[in-house]
């Protein structure tokens, strides 16, 4: 704990003047930021007897080493600076709102040449039009599918749209009139991105105006005697007008603004935006916050304000802004809104009429939204805590088993043979720890044996990463453990008593050539085992429970439990024991042991469809030492076919680029001892489709490439 006293300026080095200051700790990283009117008083603020401040005032300035500050001309530039430094420093003693969900927006591409309309979350783009937030994609689809009808606006992804083009003829959209078709030709780009525009026109609010303008052309068709262009028109009316229904009138006369309500306790504040434009609430979304500075509900609504509204600009800062609470720069912070709207912006609290009773109604979701917040967060924790210990006294462990490892065997008939390892930590997924086994010891089907095989492997990475950290010492321990290779010497992948590249790999990582990505640490070790398990779960019942204990007391491993989950009647097995443990059918406990077994479950079902799929799309050049995709492409475009290629001589081989004298005659022996690939056959006809008709692509189709 720092002394402030030991970085406090000296009197007189504190200008009098608006700054935004900064507070780092003793690795200079930067823990709070702050702006002040004046910087003098400010800072003399927290150089105070600590007795005197906050208790989270307390702890920032004790966990500073240093202070600093910027000077600026004005208070709206003091509120940009402490925005952007709080943006790029991300500080640990500021309030930071995170959104309780990823809210979608209804978002228009308009910086394509066809604009798409589609519902996108995430960080705003440059050139797209945004709508919303709302607070389901599914209400943003059925407002999209009723105004498709009217504004035939395409919505088709990228690569749906490239393909139209090519084969000349439009989706299903196209087909019953909710995309005008502009991949085929049947619009312009200009007469579709007018389209797209009048779409945003009226999603901005301008309704009435475009509403008024169809009634006259259907009362005009209608004259003409045009009924069935009328018809249309109709329909297209009430299209429009059931989609404006779905928006509700809250103000009547049509204000455009943001109202902002929040609800907080000692500890939390939730923040509740409703998005009004055109008097109709076109979007609502909400934060929560852990107060870990020293922040009063005006101090709230500031930091709000400006996480609002610091990446917006024109119409996406509305006219007012109606808060519960003016900050007390209000004049800065609207300042501030003005000019990134380019227009007066009104900041003040409602006071009457609907305004008021709409804010009451936005401080009550507020509420709703703390307490949701709250409880969920406790009823998380609480009921995490409550598994583990119901699970510890089923079992008859000492403690909770804060790390669970959970190991299934998946295959299909016997053939390629995986297993899986899944990782919780109090009571959830760690998936950065998963890990994936190839049984390759055996051949066949044997889950006992299999299981054996991934609980030794595992275990035995665990003792030699403990060794190698100096944790466990062979001298101080006597005899080296049955089956545990004390030595660093690498064999092949998968043999007795060594460890394949995919228990080094964690899930989802790419084998490449970096350190980032190889699955090494820093200093180029692979990655181990390194964390023992308090339980481990083993999916199914005795032998296969058996078979792990067995292998864990091979290694002299006594700290670690293990129980089996069988699936049957989902009971829990313990080594040595000829009954199961039965767990009530709602005990949490039982529940998590469930996730844990059918998560080990989909992870291993995953990897032994990717191993298949593999193994179906492998071709008889696979089998050739060093022989590469590039190599192995430049052998069936040379000569077409696999059936021509393995009738080439050495000779002819040799004429394809990048392939020597050796290359050719261990791709000839190859070829030679693989067995040739059942011929294609036409279902339709039942005729057999020779190899020279089909050259590269047929053949890539049945897995003869690489």
């Amino acid at each position: 704990m720092a002394d402030p006293s030991s970085y406090r300026p000296k009197p007189g080095q504190i200008p009098d003047s608006p700054g935004v200051y900064k507070f780092r700790d003793q690795h200079a990283r930067v823990i709070y930021v702050g702006k002040a009117k004046s910087l003098r008083p400010r800072l003399s603020s927290y150089f105070q007897d600590l007795a005197n401040l906050h208790p989270r005032t307390r702890t920032m300035v004790t966990t500073a080493a240093s202070v600093e500050w910027t000077v600026v001309s004005t208070e709206v530039e003091a509120l940009q600076l402490e925005y952007a430094w709080i943006k790029e420093f991300d500080p640990r003693f500021n309030v930071k709102y995170r959104d309780d969900k990823s809210y979608p927006s209804l978002a228009v591409t308009l910086n394509e040449e066809f604009p798409r309309v589609q519902v996108m979350r995430g960080p705003k783009r440059k050139g797209v039009r945004y709508f919303g937030p709302y607070g389901h994609a599914w209400a943003i689809r059925e407002t999209v599918d009723l105004m498709l009808r009217v504004f035939p606006v395409r919505t088709c992804s990228a690569g749906v749209f490239k393909r139209s083009a090519q084969i000349g003829r439009p989706c299903l959209l196209g087909y019953i009139g909710k995309c005008s078709a502009p991949c085929v030709g049947r619009v312009s780009a200009e007469e579709h991105r007018a389209l797209a525009e009048e779409f945003c026109d009226f999603m901005a609010g301008r309704t009435g105006a475009y509403i008024r303008r169809l009634e006259t052309r259907m009362r005009e068709a209608s004259e003409e005697m045009e009924y069935e262009k009328a018809a249309r028109l109709r329909d297209d009316i009430e299209a429009l007008k059931r989609a404006m229904e779905k928006n509700a009138v809250v103000l009547t006369d049509a204000t455009d603004a943001d109202l902002m309500a929040v609800a907080e306790d000692e500890l939390e504040a939730a923040v509740q935006i409703f998005h009004v434009r055109g008097g109709r609430v076109r979007g609502q979304r909400g934060w929560v916050t852990d107060k870990v500075e020293a922040v009063d509900t005006a101090g709230l609504v500031a930091h709000a304000l400006q996480q609002l509204y610091g990446e917006e600009s024109g119409d996406a800062v509305p006219k007012e802004v109606l808060v519960p609470v003016l900050p007390e720069d209000t004049a800065a912070l609207n300042q501030w809104l003005t000019d990134r709207r380019g227009a007066a912006v009104s900041l003040r609290i409602p006071q009457r009429g609907d305004k008021k009773d709409l804010m009451a109604t936005v401080a009550r979701n507020a509420e709703h939204a703390l307490v949701l917040h709250k409880t969920k967060r406790a009823s998380d924790l609480t009921t995490r805590s409550r598994a583990l210990e119901e699970i510890a006294d089923a079992l008859g462990l000492d403690t909770a088993p804060l790390r669970v490892e959970c190991f299934d065997i998946s295959h299909l008939q016997g053939d390629d043979v995986v297993a899986s390892m899944v990782v919780f930590e109090d009571g959830l997924p760690r998936k950065s720890e998963y890990r994936r086994f190839q049984i390759k010891s055996f051949a066949g089907q044997d889950d006992v044996r299999s299981m054996h095989e991934v609980i030794s492997r595992r275990f035995r990475r665990y003792l030699q990463e403990k060794q190698r950290t100096g944790e466990w010492d062979l001298a101080d321990a006597g005899d080296t453990p049955d089956g545990l290779d004390t030595t660093e010497t690498p064999g092949a992948p998968g043999a007795p008593g060594q460890v394949s590249v995919e228990e080094l790999t964690p899930a989802g990582a790419v084998a490449s050539g970096s350190v980032a990505d190889s699955g090494r640490d820093e200093d180029g070790r692979p990655r181990r085992f390194a964390y023992p398990p308090q339980l481990v779960v083993v999916d199914g019942g005795q032998p296969q429970v058996a078979a792990a204990q067995r292998a864990l007391d091979d290694l002299g491993i006594d700290d670690v439990a293990v129980c089996g989950l069988a699936k049957r009647l989902e009971e829990v097995w313990l080594p040595g024991e000829d009954d199961p443990v039965v767990l009530p059918r709602s005990s949490e406990g039982l529940y998590l042991l469930q996730r844990v077994r059918d998560e080990a479950h989909r992870f291993a079902i995953r990897y032994q469809r990717t191993k298949r799929a593999a193994s179906f799309r492998a071709g008889p050049l696979d089998a050739v030492a060093g022989l590469g995709e590039t190599r192995k492409r430049a052998l069936l475009k040379h000569f077409g076919s696999v059936k021509r290629l393995r009738a080439a001589t050495v000779d002819q081989l040799c004429e394809v680029p990048g392939i020597g004298r050796k290359t050719a005659e261990t791709v000839a022996a190859a070829l030679a001892q693989a067995a040739p690939a059942a011929p294609a056959v036409n279902t339709a006809t039942g005729e057999i489709i020779e190899d020279d008709a089909a050259p590269t692509a047929a053949a890539s189709e049945r897995g003869d490439t690489a």
